[in-house]
């Protein structure tokens, strides 16, 4: 039977007889397959312990690469067929690459490894043809790496794990009250007072537990360069996000003109060191205007739109990547300091606004309007609704639906996150042994029942759903195996959820989905991947003592 997360549309077979990879095997890859080429004998042949030598298309023993034009952008079609090889055809160079994911998975736990373990083995994968192709175009994953920073080669690896699973856009969260994690050379404070901070709150904000040690880290514009690289070899677009107006207290404290200066002394802030929201927001000046269009400057030849493999930025083949987007938060703006600002409400008259929700608007719509000029497509948090929806705006609707149905239900783009339905840092289970229980409990059976597309919108309403996205945010995951135990295996469900065309929540097979887990587990032992176990979490994975936010019961469907 079939094992193949997320499950494919379409699969002919497998029958006993098939095809043998071993020394002899040869690989054949059409022009336009050449990130496919490079990855699979840089992954899978190290794995095996395979050289994949160049040879003829019409090789016995091949691997064969090409394009084909009739199949949807991301589809492919992997033929393994006996006495003949293996193809795999794919709509575009990403079609071919998630055709090669599934050609490793059908290869078993030894292909997850990055060096041989049974040296000189062959490895057979049955005579079968599966067709494929997704669901949605944007399959993501937000990895927050503020609140608890990421090193680089986490980041490196995180996107591996992601192509594995064939998600395809890395929102990458740079920047918030916690720390400034992306090198802007015009600003050099940012990074030197912006990256760190003295101690960190262990736990919940509520938690009486302090480390007590400064944590912090940043990533130099080449570290940028590399990970966006490395990422396009991969076919994931990463969309970076530079939060404002609020979420921005390590930016205050290291330009302290930033900040609501008639109403506080910025000069005493300092990078934030606990959780929540805090009241610190960038002043609506144009100073403040004049420093973000200089942070963003930078940041867009960093990210540049339709970063490609092969070349270092050129275009996809086939399908437009989301790489032209660029998140600006727009979420959780405390509006206390602009109120007793007389330089905020001195703006709002200025302006002829209503309130300070129209003014969050006038600043969300200026940079969507700079964006924009410059071929860009801005992307916020569903607060970009309040006070007016900025024009030519995406939202990632993460408070629910309902942001999103108002975006959807208006011409605007959305990206599916409810927090009561894929925000991973949420607990996995009820039990005492959870650490740190953050939220409702979300369980892989709960993930893979999550539907992206609320039932209210009209057939036409419902196609600016672009697609949906599970959120990492790391306020309780202080080290990369926290990562791991809350990210998998729930992030394989929320794959299958995002790429497969699954029937209705109620009717999909979760039974089927565990069997093929049951093989998954041994894929991601062998790619080191430190997943809550389906028993519960390890000794080393518990936090006793460690104060979470649990909330009882059903999380609402708003």
């Amino acid at each position: 039977m079939n094992d193949v997360i997320p499950a494919p549309r379409a699969v002919e077979g497998p029958m006993r007889c098939g095809v043998e990879l071993d020394a002899e095997t040869t690989l054949w890859a059409a022009p336009g397959t050449g990130a496919t080429e490079r990855w699979l004998r840089a992954t899978l042949g190290a794995a095996l312990g395979l050289p994949l030598p160049p040879g003829p298309q019409d090789a016995r023993n091949a691997v064969r690469l090409l394009l084909d034009d009739t199949l949807e952008p991301e589809a492919y079609k992997l033929s393994v067929v006996v006495n003949w090889g293996i193809e795999i055809r794919g709509g575009s160079a990403a079609g071919v690459f998630w055709g090669a994911q599934t050609l490793r998975q059908l290869l078993g736990p030894d292909a997850f490894r990055r060096a041989p373990v049974r040296p000189g083995r062959t490895y057979g994968i049955a005579h079968q043809i599966i067709e494929d192709a997704p669901r949605f175009p944007w399959r993501g994953v937000m990895l927050d790496v503020s609140r608890h920073f990421m090193p680089k080669d986490g980041v490196l690896r995180h996107l591996d794990l992601m192509a594995a699973h064939k998600l395809n856009v890395f929102h990458f969260h740079l920047t918030d009250d916690q720390g400034w994690r992306v090198q802007i050379k015009r600003y050099p404070k940012l990074t030197e007072v912006g990256s760190w901070r003295a101690r960190t709150k262990f736990g919940h904000r509520a938690s009486p537990l302090w480390e007590e040690k400064p944590h912090g880290g940043f990533y130099t514009q080449d570290d940028i360069r590399e990970i966006v690289a490395y990422a396009a070899e991969r076919h994931i677009s990463v969309v970076p996000e530079i939060d404002i107006p609020g979420h921005s207290q390590a930016a205050i404290a290291a330009y302290p003109q930033l900040g609501n200066t008639d109403v506080i002394d910025t000069t005493s802030l300092t990078v934030w060191d606990t959780w929540g929201i805090s009241k610190n927001v960038l002043a609506p000046t144009d100073n403040t205007l004049r420093f973000y269009e200089g942070v963003f400057e930078e940041l867009l030849e960093l990210f540049p739109a339709d970063a490609g493999p092969g070349t270092p930025f050129a275009p996809f083949s086939g399908f437009a990547p989301f790489s032209g987007f660029v998140h600006i938060g727009g979420d959780e703006c405390a509006k206390d300091q602009w109120k007793q600002s007389p330089t905020a409400q001195a703006r709002i008259r200025e302006l002829g606004l209503a309130d300070e929700n129209e003014l969050q608007a006038w600043f969300i719509r200026h940079f969507d309007n700079w964006l924009s000029a410059r071929g860009r497509r801005l992307i916020g948090w569903d607060e970009i609704l309040e006070g007016g929806l900025a024009a030519g705006a995406a939202v990632s609707s993460w408070r629910g639906y309902q942001g999103g149905i108002t975006a959807a239900r208006a011409g605007h783009d959305v990206v599916m996150c409810p927090e009561q339905q894929v925000y991973l840092d949420h607990r996995q289970a009820a039990g005492p042994d959870e650490p740190v229980p953050i939220g409702y409990v979300r369980t892989l059976e709960d993930v893979y029942r999550f539907e992206p597309v609320p039932p209210e919108l009209t057939e036409t309403e419902a196609r600016h759903v672009l697609g949906t996205q599970a959120n990492v945010w790391t306020e309780a995951m202080e080290d990369p195996a926290r990562v791991d135990y809350q990210t998998f295996p729930r992030l394989a469900a929320f794959a299958e959820v995002a790429w497969s065309a699954l029937p209705a929540p109620a009717e999909r097979d979760f039974a089927d989905f565990e069997r093929r887990m049951a093989a998954h587990y041994g894929r991601l032992d062998a790619l080191g991947v430190a997943y809550r176990p389906p028993t519960g979490p390890l000794p080393w994975q518990r936090r006793p003592g460690v104060l979470g936010r649990p909330i009882e019961g059903a999380p609402p469907n708003v």
